[in-house]
């Protein structure tokens, strides 16, 4: 029979969202050079669904339907490259590749010129939700030829997660955008795990509350306005114990952070489009500091200081309220940062997003899904145009109504010892941005100084220049 999709790499994600749309009614087939996982792929699929699985590639794009339709799910970088050289003989005009995968978005825009000389369709879709996502319902982020998006529509809009009977799967922009929003969706990632981190540590190492303190706070926060699926997995894994100690399982796990890049990319390109982006830099950075363990236990009694009391929050309704309203102070700045950086990009790289699009769909199935993306949506709806989220009138309310527990948490922390760059960062953010004013004449006079780069001044137009000495 003729398949109506294919799928290369059955690795857990690929083969979850094949078994996925093969539970939706479509006839598919999956390439993978491991039999073992070639076959786990048949054993997996429910009785009477049409699901092969082969190691053979001329077996696999001879099994497709034309024009064939080929999603790849393998490790970015020289992996997609391999796999779609390997395709290519095999394809005909018309054919439609989809990268899966979190592939650097300046490789996508290198395949769609190579894949077009073909005349091969070919777009870059980001997925996110883990491996239950993809099996039960992702949110994905497809962008590029729309032509090709239309065509398989149909197909994402039935596995893709729903909120209020909508699919969390949207056609985002032009070339590389749907890898591109992805990326961004990842370094959002990174600054929320890393704010949860910080609440952690604050309150068990700086406020001497215990896992299970911690555990029924997250597990109570996740009925409030700060739901999201990172506070509803922190709670669950807070509740896990080791089966052979007894202790809390993520006690006894290794602070070394591993990162795969996608943290890094967005922090990079925002650089490179000079976006600020603090809150994701610093959450990438700690994780380059969680690598330095040997040198960190050293300092940590090279360069112990007496334990201070400081700024104590004795009642157990206080600390929650207060940490509860500053997280989720933290965790608006960071969205509003990276959707910042999508707009900018956006004009950039002629993508044509619209932000409340991508908003729609990362209220489901992703890993940053979260209850405020609801508000965030309604902002971008008000006004599409709209700058940066702090500007919204509803959300901007927010934060103000939460800045002074923000303070009190970060300078509770600053008194503990406890490092909370996170909230510090993205409280500087929040000031910063609301500051008419900024301390950078300065900065423009010493550069003049030292290396007569120039200035502007307030009072008159004109380029100046001054021999300060």
């Amino acid at each position: 029979m003729d398949y109506d999709f294919g799928m290369v790499g059955l690795g857990v994600m690929g083969r979850n969202l094949l078994l996925n749309i093969a539970d939706h009614g479509f006839s598919v087939v999956g390439l993978d050079l491991d039999p073992a996982k070639a076959s786990a792929l048949e054993i997996e699929a429910e009785a009477g669904k049409n699901v092969k699985g082969t190691t053979s590639i001329e077996e696999f794009v001879g099994a497709l339907q034309k024009p064939r339709a080929v999603m790849l799910l393998v490790p970015a970088g020289k992996a997609v490259d391999a796999a779609i050289a390997n395709l290519l003989p095999y394809l005909d005009e018309g054919d439609i590749v989809i990268d899966g995968g979190n592939s650097y978005f300046p490789d996508t825009d290198r395949r769609v010129v190579e894949l077009e000389k073909h005349k091969i369709h070919f777009f870059g879709m980001g997925v996110s939700g883990g491996e239950k996502g993809a099996r039960f319902g992702p949110s994905m982020m497809p962008g590029g030829d729309r032509q090709a998006y239309e065509r398989l529509r149909p197909v994402f809009e039935a596995i893709a997660a729903k909120v209020d009977g909508e699919p969390c799967v949207a056609y985002l922009g032009n070339g590389s955008a749907g890898n591109y929003v992805k990326m961004v969706h990842n370094g959002i990632e990174y600054g929320i795990m890393q704010l949860l981190a910080e609440t952690y540590d604050l309150l068990k190492r700086g406020l001497g509350h215990s896992d299970e303190d911690a555990q029924r706070m997250f597990e109570e926060w996740n009925g409030s306005e700060v739901q999201s699926f990172l506070v509803e997995i922190t709670g669950q894994i807070l509740k896990k114990k080791d089966d052979v100690t007894g202790q809390p399982l993520v006690s006894l796990i290794s602070d070394r952070a591993r990162q795969k890049g996608t943290g890094k990319w967005t922090s990079q390109n925002a650089m490179d489009l000079q976006v600020p982006l603090p809150t994701v830099d610093i959450a990438v950075t700690m994780r380059d500091m969680s690598a330095y363990k040997e040198e960190r236990v050293q300092a940590a009694q090279a360069l112990e200081i007496p334990s201070t009391q400081g700024a104590n929050i004795d009642d157990w309704y206080a600390v929650e309220n207060r940490l509860r309203n500053a997280f989720y102070f933290a965790m608006l700045v960071t969205y509003a940062q990276g959707l910042v950086q999508l707009r900018v990009a956006s004009a950039t790289y002629n993508y044509d997003l619209e932000l409340e699009e991508v908003a729609k769909i990362w209220r489901g199935g992703c890993i940053i899904r979260a209850a405020c993306l609801e508000d965030i949506r309604r902002a971008f709806a008000a006004n599409p145009g709209l700058a940066n989220l702090l500007l919204d009138p509803a959300i901007g309310g927010e934060l103000l109504k939460r800045h002074e527990d923000m303070r009190t948490i970060v300078k509770t922390a600053i008194d503990k010892g406890i490092p909370v760059p996170g909230f510090m960062t993205s409280l500087a953010y929040f000031d910063a941005y609301r500051s008419a004013t900024l301390p950078t004449n300065l900065i423009q006079a010493q550069r003049d100084y030292f290396g007569a780069h120039t200035y502007e001044r307030i009072d008159q137009p004109g380029v100046f220049h001054t021999q300060w000495d």
